[in-house]
């Protein structure tokens, strides 16, 4: 018990002393910094090109989202999930070990890999099997009760991404904590993927419509900047000639553009396929919900659970009953968990 209690105080003061080391230190690994800087580029991009003209800047529900950008990522560390993670962490790797005799913290078989490696592998695994939490969000009856706070989101935009419960991060971190483990990807490895992945979730979330074509050319820039950098390992262009390296550039972008472009929705989610998902509705043949996908959409086409019927802009939102649903932060915060009258 006296070990436990130091575990749950010694998580609590890791946790308050990053918080504050956080705000206290912008920097290029700061989590806070990015977060605020992924979602302005977000909110001036719907502000300034919105996908539904009609649809007021501060959205219904505008103000609550964002107050759950923080509290998800920020405050419900600080008041739950740092002591609990820690405890659930020591409990399995302790475990584990008494049953296999391994020790998770030392197994590591992408090791001495290159980093855009250990990056690439870390994320297809994850959002696979991110993809299946998903789906069981919205089969279980008990976990359906906790993502319908999600699902109560009326207008669509980009802060909508982090309107979750609480009880979605213990279900997503406890289920994808062992295939990661087992991967050996670290904290430093996990940020960047969190980093890549909170943009896309952002994006698809969006009151935003961007043509396919120029989410590849973002896509093929971005994997050009890191190629002639040098950045996450890739060592093909070290020392190159700065003419070669722009033309490798510039080659990138066209893959992306003309490529990747025209094929990019069918691998990479999108505002045009996730609108669907969030639509009041299901079709009567899918009762269990459809285009499941968080970064990657290949599964849902893999799965036969793609769905775009059409443009689904002014798609009705919500959920039968959402109406009667609590429309304040508390009243969300305990949905699932109390028994109504």
């Amino acid at each position: 018990m006296e070990d436990l209690l130091n575990t749950i105080l010694s998580s609590y003061k890791s946790y308050a002393r990053y918080l504050w080391s956080d705000l206290k230190n912008p920097s290029w690994d700061n989590y806070f910094y990015w977060l605020l800087f992924v979602s302005s580029v977000f909110l001036i991009l719907e502000w300034t090109n919105p996908w539904r003209k009609t649809q007021a800047k501060f959205r219904k529900d505008f103000w609550l989202d964002l107050f759950y950008i923080f509290f998800n990522f920020f405050l419900f560390s600080l008041i739950v999930y740092a002591a609990l993670s820690r405890i659930v962490v020591n409990f399995v790797n302790d475990s584990f070990y008494q049953l296999f005799h391994l020790d998770l913290t030392k197994i590591n078989p992408l090791y001495g890999a290159p980093l855009w490696v250990v990056l690439m592998i870390g994320f297809i695994v994850r959002d696979f099997i991110q993809w299946w939490v998903h789906r069981l969000l919205h089969k279980v009856p008990f976990l359906w009760k906790f993502h319908q706070v999600h699902h109560s989101v009326e207008q669509m935009g980009f802060a909508a991404h982090l309107r979750f419960h609480w009880m979605e991060t213990v279900v997503y971190r406890t289920i994808e904590y062992l295939p990661l483990a087992f991967l050996g990807i670290g904290l430093y490895d996990f940020f960047i993927i969190h980093i890549f992945t909170l943009s896309f979730g952002h994006y698809n979330h969006s009151n935003l419509s961007i043509p396919g074509k120029w989410v590849g050319l973002m896509i093929g820039g971005l994997l050009g900047i890191a190629v002639i950098s040098s950045s996450f390992d890739i060592m093909l262009l070290k020392n190159a000639p700065l003419e070669f390296s722009l033309f490798t550039f510039i080659l990138f972008c066209f893959i992306g553009y003309y490529i990747l472009g025209p094929k990019v929705k069918y691998i990479f989610n999108s505002p045009e396929m996730h609108i669907w998902h969030h639509g009041y509705e299901n079709p009567p043949d899918r009762p269990d919900g459809i285009n499941f996908g968080l970064t990657l959409s290949i599964w849902d086409y893999l799965f036969k659970t793609a769905y775009i019927p059409h443009n689904g802009r002014d798609l009705k939102l919500g959920f039968p009953g959402v109406e009667n649903f609590p429309n304040r932060f508390w009243g969300q915060v305990i949905h699932g968990l109390v028994r109504k009258k």
